[in-house]
């Protein structure tokens, strides 16, 4: 099951980003501060935007998963559980087009942290991996403590619950496209085939970027 992002919401984030204007950069999602700092004498005022701050995961090859292990890389990441009746497979399925086109590039990864990790042990996540015909390093399953994952869901500006009244793990469904600094730079709906057409499109977009290309 799913929580959609109201219109709202949606507008909220856009009144958050920054660079719309230019037709050749994505937008920053998140919050943001100002920070005056004296430069050559001068007070100048930045923008700071929020990241994704530290965490650690194992993957399904039984591998320790760091934000150091993304350092110069661009990735997208979502929230999923491999009982999940409803929109996990769609998204997946989806996902596999990601993961088709950049599987080649070792700057781009994508991260899946699933919100159930009581049964979605590592070798489950493996074995969901073969299924899905994963292999490599360039889709890493996440397994981790559930507090830190869904703690970390927030940073994502992501919204997951353990179990809802019915029983029933609730998340939403879109995947997020992170930069080389670690910022939200979209947000895109993962059972959608346009979208996610639209995510690979702003993941060329991104590459693109000049901030990126000379981050290593």
């Amino acid at each position: 099951m799913m929580r959609k992002l109201t219109l709202i919401g949606i507008m909220a984030f856009a009144l958050l980003s920054s660079c719309t204007s230019k037709s050749n950069r994505l937008p920053i999602l998140g919050s943001k501060n100002p920070v005056t700092k004296t430069v050559d004498g001068k007070q100048v005022t930045d923008t700071t935007y929020a990241t994704i701050p530290d965490f650690k995961f194992v993957n399904q090859y039984g591998d320790t998963i760091t934000a150091k292990n993304l350092d110069g890389k661009i990735y997208v990441a979502d929230f999923f559980f491999t009982t999940c009746p409803s929109i996990c497979p769609l998204m997946h399925r989806n996902m596999l087009n990601v993961y088709k086109e950049f599987k080649d590039d070792n700057n781009f990864r994508i991260l899946s942290h699933t919100i159930d990790p009581k049964y979605d042990t590592v070798p489950v996540l493996k074995r969901y991996a073969d299924k899905m015909g994963i292999a490599g390093n360039s889709w890493w399953l996440l397994h981790g403590n559930k507090g830190d994952t869904y703690g970390i869901a927030k940073s994502y500006l992501q919204s997951v619950q353990e179990r809802n009244p019915a029983g029933q793990y609730i998340h939403d469904g879109f995947f997020i496209l992170i930069d080389k600094q670690k910022r939200i730079r979209g947000t895109y709906e993962g059972t959608d085939p346009k979208e996610v057409d639209k995510l690979i499109a702003d993941i060329k977009t991104l590459k693109a970027e000049p901030e990126q290309v000379a981050a290593k």
